[in-house]
């Protein structure tokens, strides 16, 4: 089965700090005005904020594809999804069709007319030969093609934002579900600071209740608060 690149955010983990945000922007010298990446915060100063980044999500079965008037948008053999800014005409058809907002219409000119449009490419360059000037210029830098990934995965200081093969990033995403419980009554401080160890091994494993499961434990919990 052929690869499929996806991004995938965890929102316990993203502290909106915005470095993907900058290393995206540094890393492809994309135009002022233009985002490639974004970090956007759910219930912002109440209980359960969040946050999250978004740039295009690679769909499989990508909406922007299917109502781009001149086939610019395609996909690659690892499901990336890619356009060809020598065919695009700014129609903006993509931008109202992707739900993540993801192209980008840097707007030229004294009239607003949009230009060609530009979105996050996975860090996977466009039509243009690999690593050539010419790409580079028109769609950042391919990193792809250099055996990386994606800038702002890579730079992500918590490692909220995973990006690369989609069967591993969800099997990682989901160890870390397991690890650390389904709500915030069971994430407590017991995980991260009351396992005990031997030899490097945690104890009690795959017996019992997992250490963030013990009843009556919870983050907020005045008696495990860590020092």
């Amino acid at each position: 089965m052929a690869t499929r690149m996806k991004f995938i955010c965890d929102t316990e983990r993203c502290i909106d700090c915005n470095g993907c945000v900058t290393a995206c922007k540094n890393e492809h010298e994309t135009p002022w005005g233009v985002n490639r990446r974004r970090v956007v915060t759910i219930n912002d100063g109440v209980p359960g904020e969040h946050s999250i980044s978004v740039a295009c999500m690679h769909c499989t079965d990508a909406p922007c594809l299917a109502v781009c008037p001149v086939n610019c948008i395609y996909h690659t053999e690892d499901g990336i999804v890619l356009h060809d800014k020598d065919q695009c005409i700014g129609c903006g058809y993509c931008y109202y069709a992707c739900p993540f907002g993801a192209p980008q219409f840097p707007e030229t000119g004294m009239f607003n007319h949009r230009g060609k449009m530009d979105k996050c490419t996975f860090c996977a360059g466009g039509p243009e030969p690999d690593t050539s000037e010419v790409e580079f210029k028109k769609y950042g830098r391919n990193r792809i093609a250099e055996g990386k990934l994606p800038v702002c995965a890579e730079q992500c200081a918590t490692k909220a934002l995973l990006g690369g093969d989609a069967n591993i990033i969800a099997n990682i995403y989901r160890e870390r579900v397991e690890t650390r419980g389904y709500g915030p009554e069971l994430w407590g401080w017991q995980i991260a600071y009351g396992q005990p160890k031997r030899g490097g091994e945690i104890q009690n494993k795959g017996t019992g209740p997992r250490p963030n499961q013990i009843r009556d434990d919870f983050q907020n919990n005045p008696k495990k608060f860590p020092s």
